[in-house]
């Protein structure tokens, strides 16, 4: 048994040596290629698929995140711009554990830097950190729009002052930096205005200014002396141009159909506003009626009552002595002259004044006029010709004048026709052009990023079962063939010219492929060509 496996092994290497120069190569070299690339096939088959768990990540935070990787046992790769990628399936997992250790930290700082104040700190130091907090934790409450990648506010903070005429108002600008093919819409834009504004006292949103990374200014204010327009004011104007426009369409599409009316709504709007103050005041009225303001009398009477006498003291206050009648007077019913100190003086007068001051009935008004107002509109209306079917045949026909007469009077009502303020429709019938609408086609399968991703990972791996397949079948195969084919034992020389002689001698058949002798001969050929060299070599010297 040890001698037949001798003697195979002996048989191998001998054909092996027996072999051509080319079938010895693609041996050598052609079955470790083929080994290497089923390796590295399985290999990167066997390779997780890699997404990106952070982006622009700061220095100091790589680090710690890479650190933070390295212990969880998660491989991770570096890309350009500073992202880690790690495998898919572990990615949310991930940035959960970074999450709860606070990474990323990033490179903006908030209130928290506030946490750590130094002992003996001054007031100079303490207010820029409070600056920097606040311009960090607006920087990320911006960033937290879906379109904004980062953000940085910088804020410009007078210095308090007792002097009202030298106090200056707080001013703040943005800039941000969105991801490609992103941007900001206009609400978008005043929210950032208004949340940055809202954040420090006596800061007004047309001292808030928004750029983005290319420098163009986002939140530009109109300038009232150019009687320009801010955004607003012309999304208020599309909004209510379309709303009469669909008022009109709403109204028509019933009768005429959806597809045979057009409409299209110009409205000016008076932007400007105007305050009034009037003060009315009513003419006299009925005193009766009228409301008492202040009201002042005044008394005076003179030679009346004589005024007091007499020396002052003590003496002169003694009550009055008893009175007695005279023994010799006047009648009954006589008054005594000096018994009676009311007698009528004929120098005596009485003055009296009454002033009385009335409300004055006075209306003050005040009048402000809304911004807005809508000055003019111009409507045009376009309608279509009405389809008429007779005797199986459908035809085009114009629209009759009564016709036109009561779609005009619709359209008038819809929007509110106003002949004082110079309104103007215009209605016209004509036939509509129904060319086929040229639908935007959808873009193929291998345009899309699904397929351009499919088609890559099929040119990669076909190009690697491509050269498997070279390999194999044709460097590998032939030479094992040639290995694994036994050698016919030689005949002598003139054995082989005598059976190539009488071969040639004899008629070749039309199916020369099928001749064994033929075969024979080339396959001799092929397995030593010095000896068929040397038979045509005797042919062409003539020698037998």
């Amino acid at each position: 048994m040890a001698e037949e496996q001798t003697q195979d092994n002996d048989s191998v290497v001998a054909r092996f040596r027996n072999l051509s120069t080319n079938s010895r190569m693609a041996l050598l070299f052609g079955l470790p290629l083929v080994l290497a690339a089923l390796v590295a096939t399985m290999l990167y088959s066997k390779e997780p698929d890699y997404r990106i768990l952070f982006t622009n990540v700061a220095d100091r935070d790589g680090g710690a995140i890479l650190t933070a990787l390295g212990q969880m046992n998660v491989p991770y790769k570096m890309i350009e711009g500073g992202g880690i990628m790690i495998p898919a399936d572990k990615v949310h997992e991930t940035r959960l554990r970074l999450a709860s250790q606070g990474l990323p930290k990033g490179s903006i700082v908030g209130f928290e830097l506030m946490e750590n104040q130094k002992l003996g700190v001054t007031q100079f130091q303490e207010q820029v950190n409070y600056q920097r907090a606040l311009e960090g934790e607006l920087s990320r409450s911006i960033q937290a729009l879906a379109s904004v990648q980062s953000a940085r506010v910088h804020l410009a903070i007078p210095k308090p002052t007792v002097f009202i005429r030298e106090q200056q108002k707080p001013t703040a600008s943005v800039l941000v930096n969105l991801y490609p093919g992103r941007s900001l819409e206009r609400t978008q834009i005043a929210g950032i205005v208004h949340l940055v504004s809202s954040s420090l006292p006596e800061l007004t949103p047309k001292n808030v200014s928004v750029i983005d990374q290319n420098g163009v200014l986002l939140s530009n204010e109109p300038d009232s002396t150019m009687g320009a327009l801010d955004p607003s004011q012309m999304a208020y104007v599309q909004s209510l141009e379309q709303n009469y426009a669909k008022r009109i369409m709403d109204i028509l599409s019933p009768i005429i159909g959806a597809e045979n009316v057009r409409a299209q709504v110009t409205a000016e709007i008076d932007f400007s506003q105007t305050e009034q103050t009037a003060e009315l005041y009513k003419p006299n009225g009925d005193a009766k009626e009228a409301a008492i303001r202040s009201q002042q009398i005044l008394e005076n009477a003179n030679g009346a009552t004589p005024g007091a006498q007499g020396v002052p003291g003590a003496l002169s206050n003694q009550p009055p002595g008893n009175t007695s009648a005279p023994i010799s007077g006047p009648g009954a019913g006589a008054t005594n002259p000096t018994a009676t100190t009311a007698t009528s003086n004929p120098n005596a007068s009485t003055r009296r004044e009454s002033t009385v001051n009335y409300e004055v009935d006075k209306t003050v008004r005040y009048t402000k006029n809304a911004s807005g107002a809508i000055k003019r509109l111009s409507a045009a209306v376009v309608l279509n010709h009405k389809t008429v079917t007779e005797k199986g045949k459908t035809t085009s026909v114009p629209l009759t004048e009564e016709e036109i007469g009561k779609i005009t009077a619709l359209a008038k009502e819809a929007i509110g026709f106003s002949t004082d303020r110079g309104d103007k429709l215009n209605v016209m019938h004509t036939a509509f052009n129904k060319s086929p609408k040229q639908e935007i086609e959808a873009d193929p399968f291998w345009k899309t990023p699904e397929g351009m991703l499919l088609i890559k990972d099929v040119i990669k791996y076909g190009l690697i079962a491509g050269l498997i397949m070279y390999l194999l079948f044709g460097i590998l195969k032939p030479a094992i063939k040639d290995l694994l084919t036994p050698r016919q034992v030689l005949q002598p020389a003139g054995t082989t010219l005598d059976i190539i002689e009488d071969s040639i001698e004899e008629p070749l058949s039309i199916q020369v492929q099928n001749n064994p002798v033929v075969d024979q001969v080339r396959e001799f050929a092929k397995q030593d060509p010095r000896v068929v060299a040397t038979v045509v070599q005797n042919w062409v010297k003539g020698n037998e």
